[in-house]
């Protein structure tokens, strides 16, 4: 984790907080698409937002979670198995980018990449693409000051 930027740290930190809301005993790759969503504005503005909202987004994981009671704070939730399959492609997706460190675009990348995680079917049904993502991001020059840098200053605005 000493790779990860610290905006991917945060959607770490939001999924957790997404999966005790929900009672989870573990951090699914819905819960960190949740946390991405409500970290990252800049990439779920440029890539996401086109496709879905946050709202049709959450309706949908909440309508498919079977809600058990919170979970308290103190309580350290793992990662599911598929969780840590999906933060393994995102390494391997900043690795692919040449990118020092691991971001939040990368965990999108990831996301989409694993074919059987509910979280990249949600993104895949929305109509996102992994190769179209995966092109937009190559052609972004390298900036280790993170990818809201890199956003900002080459992003056309969306509408």
């Amino acid at each position: 984790m000493e790779r990860y930027t610290e905006k991917l740290r945060r959607v770490i930190f939001f999924a957790g907080y997404e999966a005790r809301k929900f009672g989870s005993p573990c951090i699914e790759t819905e819960h960190l698409l949740l946390g991405l969503l409500r970290e990252d504005a800049i990439l779920h503005k440029r890539f996401i937002r086109p496709h879905s909202s946050w709202t049709v987004i959450w309706k949908q994981i909440e309508d498919h979670t079977a809600k058990r009671e919170e979970i308290s704070a103190f309580v350290d939730l793992p990662f599911s198995n598929e969780c840590k399959q999906v933060l393994l492609y995102t390494a391997e997706e900043a690795g692919g980018l040449s990118n020092q460190h691991i971001g939040t675009e990368h965990l999108l990348l990831g996301l989409m990449r694993d074919e059987t995680c509910y979280a990249g079917e949600i993104l895949r049904n929305a109509g996102l693409n992994l190769t179209a993502i995966r092109q937009a991001l190559e052609h972004l020059p390298h900036d280790d000051r993170g990818f809201k840098a890199r956003m900002t200053r080459n992003a056309p605005e969306t509408p």
